[in-house]
């Protein structure tokens, strides 16, 4: 239960890998910040 172990968050983390204990950025999350991004650098 650390950084060794990949069923954990931290050691997901560690591993730099994504699953249903740590889920990787959805879709919609990338779209909606890209569009906030754009809607920043236009003013």
């Amino acid at each position: 239960m650390g950084r060794g172990d990949i069923r954990t968050k931290k050691g997901k983390t560690f591993a730099g890998s994504f699953g249903k204990t740590r889920p990787a950025k959805s879709a919609a999350t990338v779209k909606a910040l890209a569009a906030k991004k754009a809607a920043e650098k236009k003013a």
